[in-house]
């Protein structure tokens, strides 16, 4: 019986590729990770009608600790989410800026240093109104704000609050 179970069980070591080490978390994501636990604390300490004041001050101190140029982007962004979605609220996501309704996040900015990659992401989440037949965008890169971009971005926003 022992030799049957030994030939139909698999060493941990046979299931990772050849000479590499299991995944793990990077420094960021890790990072990240304990700032959204800072923030479930924060939520469930503070309820709802602290959301918009502290989620709002949470937000533009995260936005005015960012590395130009997207400090610039995300102060545009929230200028034109808070314009154009104003039934979202403010909060910090994993540490990001972002927007939500009825406490769950719609939208969100992630910065380039954030996970030291070469562009800054404007995602939505499944919260998002943005379905379009079986497939659709949910994450859109960032190097500038042009005035086409922006006006891509208020209409998406628009339609994700929908």
């Amino acid at each position: 019986m022992k030799a049957a179970k030994q030939g139909t069980e698999k060493s941990r070591k046979s299931t990772t590729a050849a000479g590499k080490k299991p995944a793990r978390f990077t420094d960021e994501e890790l990072a990240a990770m304990r700032e959204h636990i800072q923030e479930m604390k924060a939520d469930a300490s503070g309820g709802r009608r602290a959301d918009k004041v502290e989620g709002e001050s949470a937000v533009l101190a995260k936005i005015a600790a960012l590395p130009q140029p997207d400090r610039a982007m995300a102060e545009r962004l929230h200028a034109i989410i808070k314009a154009n979605a104003p039934t979202l609220s403010p909060k910090t996501w994993y540490g990001m800026p972002a927007y939500a309704k009825d406490g769950n996040v719609v939208c969100f900015f992630q910065s380039a240093q954030k996970f030291k990659t070469r562009y800054a992401t404007l995602g939505f989440s499944d919260k998002a109104n943005l379905d379009e037949g079986h497939m659709w965008s949910t994450a859109f890169a960032l190097k500038e704000l042009t005035a086409a971009a922006e006006a891509k971005i208020v209409a998406l926003v628009k339609r994700a609050v929908s």
